[in-house]
């Protein structure tokens, strides 16, 4: 792994593959508030994802009138955010035990319910704000290929319930369903005979979810930014930060191919490429890339689910790794999806599947292309998960209608970074909010909400709600990328 940290990110790539959620992009994707780059502003956002457009609405519902501007490489919403596989999905049970264990009880108590939280905010927002997003509150379910994994679920479960309170149980971070493989084959469609011995079905968990287009949602927060008067500024890399010479004309100077800003406060939202303009941060806060495909179900497959489709989002965990799943709404209730969209199956993930379970997707940020052997996988997976009830009696023709990749942010520990550099490192004030390890859906808000709060100076009051393990700290930038089995993190998003 030693050689895969050292890539430096650079900066985005131009014409990556295209999402299948940008196949008709936005009307402020190219967008320019104003013509030329100002030369100054109170605040400085590099990123315009989910994380970018919370920072940015925290700090114009705060701070009115502040001058607050976005830059962004490509696009809007270009990035992890325009290319996800568009779960709300926490799964905290999975990594409950390891934060018990190495952060202590309330901690691990106190991250599980930010995603409970973080999911319910997300389409709250979108309802409250009318955002045409497909969001879609609903349960998931997690199925089970190994009985280990099912065994060590189950207990996190148990250990989850007799740690938190009684509204947590029944209401909230900590209501699971556990499902034996009779009643997961039964209530979710899962046969037992077309998977391979090692990967016996041997349970599920259910628990509340969602889906949602993250770029319509996001772009939709950006939307509410510039009528507060946000200054985006599309297709205008952030090359290099550095002090500014002058410190009456602002702390921050960020260069770029369209000139030079200067600003007081300097946010960076920009998840894997972080390394690019600290590269001090290359061995903790990582690139990882990861692909997604969207498939046309056949009729049959229609047929045997319905017209409304599945009930639930899924995850297939098998002993080296899980894919992810949702299926686009095809109720009528369900606005702003396209009608040859409805019902599209969209799924993730695969790395473990990969040579050296993926390990040369870390350090990778070239999403300009697809991973053929990744490619394969996602074409064929979902017969091997679904059976006769995917293909039907007959199968005929590839359902695969788009693929494309995209780059996450990974790190060391597993946990986002949310805070300012620490003193010493040279880059002291500049604020972060990134490294969400493809599980930004049910982090990214409420973290930026916290940045939001710390920048502005809130009193710690006001964040004893936040993990203090998402902070940024030296202690934690010290650890070493090592990959996905050090950190015992699932993304699901």
């Amino acid at each position: 792994m030693d050689d895969r940290i050292k890539i430096p990110p650079g900066l985005p790539r131009s014409n990556p593959t295209e999402s299948y959620w940008q196949e008709s992009p936005a009307d402020i994707a190219s967008l320019r508030s104003t013509e030329t780059l100002p030369e100054y502003a109170d605040y400085v956002i590099v990123g315009s994802g989910i994380s970018g457009a919370f920072i940015a609405y925290n700090i114009l519902e705060r701070k009115p009138g502040a001058s607050v501007v976005m830059l962004e490489a490509r696009t809007a919403c270009s990035g992890a955010t325009g290319r996800n596989g568009g779960h709300t999905k926490a799964a905290s049970y999975r990594t409950f035990a390891h934060h018990a264990s190495s952060l202590g009880t309330a901690e691990a108590i106190k991250i599980a319910r930010l995603e409970h939280a973080n999911i319910r905010a997300t389409h709250a927002f979108a309802a409250t704000h009318s955002i045409s997003c497909e969001s879609r509150p609903c349960d998931t379910v997690d199925i089970i290929y190994t009985q280990t994994a099912y065994d060590a679920g189950v207990k996190a479960v148990e250990e989850m319930q007799s740690s938190m309170s009684q509204e947590d149980i029944f209401e909230g971070a900590g209501k699971y369903g556990i499902h034996d493989a009779e009643s997961t084959s039964k209530a979710f469609l899962m046969p037992t005979e077309t998977r391979p011995e090692s990967e016996k079905l041997s349970g599920s968990f259910s628990y509340e979810a969602g889906s949602i287009s993250a770029y319509k949602f996001a772009i939709g927060v950006l939307k509410l930014c510039l009528a507060k008067g946000l200054n985006l500024q599309t297709n205008t890399p952030c090359n290099t930060i550095s002090p500014c010479e002058d410190s009456s004309k602002g702390k921050w100077t960020i260069e770029t191919p369209r000139g030079t800003i200067r600003t007081p406060t300097l946010i960076l939202a920009t998840n894997g490429y972080t390394g690019h303009l600290i590269p001090s941060l290359r061995s903790f806060l990582v690139p990882l890339r990861g692909q997604i495909a969207a498939h046309k179900p056949r009729e049959f497959f229609r047929a045997f689910t319905g017209s409304q489709g599945l009930p639930t989002t899924y995850s297939f965990i098998y002993e080296r790794g899980y894919d992810y799943m949702i299926q686009r709404p095809a109720d009528e209730d369900i606005v702003g999806v396209p009608e040859d969209g409805k019902g599209d199956i969209i799924i993730g993930g695969g790395l473990g599947r990969l040579p050296e379970e993926g390990r040369m997707e870390f350090g990778e940020t070239d999403d300009t292309v697809l991973n053929p052997t990744n490619s394969k996988y996602l074409k064929d997976c979902l017969e091997g998960y679904f059976g006769v009830c995917w293909s039907g009696p007959a199968p005929t023709g590839n359902t695969v209608k788009k693929e494309w990749t995209g780059i996450m942010g990974a790190t060391s520990d597993g946990l986002p970074l949310v805070g300012a550099m620490p003193a010493g490192s040279g880059y002291e004030g500049v604020w972060l909010s990134a490294g969400f390890n493809g599980h930004g859906m049910v982090l990214c808000l409420k973290s930026a909400e916290a940045l939001v709060k710390m920048v502005l100076g809130d009193e710690e009051r006001e964040l004893e709600w936040f993990p203090q393990s998402f902070r940024v700290s030296e202690e934690r930038l010290e650890k070493k990328f090592g990959g996905l089995k050090d950190r015992k993190v699932e993304s699901q998003s």
